[in-house]
């Protein structure tokens, strides 16, 4: 795949000049961890209190609240040139405020897993960081490559658990979705036709499934959550680590390693 013939442009269609001595705070913990993996992290004045990866680096970098509550009294005293936001995980109102003293606010949002060559472009084109960012895409392509390398299994129709009191699942615009459908795997439509239906547990609804998929984040399923469902449903209960299907950036590199897994351990329970 050829460069982004405009690396610069954000989510919204804004164009970002290189800016080699940016000061920037990100919102987004999967974008804290790619600037990492980019070597911008000295560039990186501010974090959310979720930005715990790459742990040996971002210890450093001072915190600014969550990436729902921030502090902008805080951000501001940091004087960054950039804040990162992303469309899902960010306040438009933040985003807003924001906006009155921040320089550049450069908005994000990934929906399937090959939005990560763009992410990663834009990330470099910007903060000068171009020939990183295109190694990364390289490894990336190299992952992606594997991934469709691998044979076809049928169809599967899995439901992915995000919360339960109440059961929260993911609607299939989702970047979680997106990486299932990368294997297969679809996410069923649900009464409720939010982005994160709530659902009940129904006969109708089991019989649809092939499997439940339930994530370690942001509810903290275990093993013994998944024991106990599969038990219940008299069908294949997975546990899943979440930060690897839903964190894009850097991590979406181990994330195509942990679908083929995935897709693998899921087979082996029907054979």
């Amino acid at each position: 795949m050829h460069p982004s013939p405009h690396p610069s442009i954000d989510a919204l269609g804004r164009a970002h000049a290189p800016a080699p001595d940016a000061r920037i705070v990100s919102l987004v913990p999967s974008i804290t961890e790619l600037l990492c993996a980019l070597g911008l992290a000295r560039q990186v004045v501010g974090r959310t209190g979720f930005c715990i990866h790459p742990a040996g680096l971002v210890a450093a970098i001072p915190k600014v609240g969550g990436t729902k509550d921030v502090n902008l009294e805080k951000i501001r005293k940091l004087a960054p040139t950039h804040v990162i936001v992303n469309i899902d995980e960010n306040e438009k109102p933040t985003a807003e405020a924001l906006a009155a003293f921040v320089p550049h606010v450069v908005v994000t949002h990934p929906l399937a897993p090959r939005d990560n060559l763009d992410l990663a472009r834009l990330m470099g084109g910007i903060f000068c960081a171009g020939q990183r960012a295109e190694d990364w895409c390289a490894a990336f392509e190299a992952e992606y490559a594997l991934l469709k390398a691998m044979p076809a299994g049928p169809p599967r129709t899995v439901l992915y658990c995000i919360w339960q009191d109440p059961w929260m699942s993911v609607s299939n615009d989702t970047y979680i979705a997106r990486m299932l459908g990368e294997i297969g795997w679809d996410v069923p439509a649900l009464p409720d036709a939010s982005r994160y239906p709530r659902f009940d547990w129904s006969s109708e609804l089991v019989g649809k499934l092939d499997a439940v998929l339930l994530s370690t984040e942001p509810y903290r399923f275990t093993e013994a959550h998944a024991d106990a469902l599969e038990k219940q449903l008299g069908i294949p209960v997975l546990l899943v680590d979440g930060e690897m299907m839903s964190w894009y950036g850097s991590r979406a590199l181990a994330g195509l390693r942990y679908l083929r897994a995935l897709h693998a351990m899921l087979e082996g329970t029907r054979t």
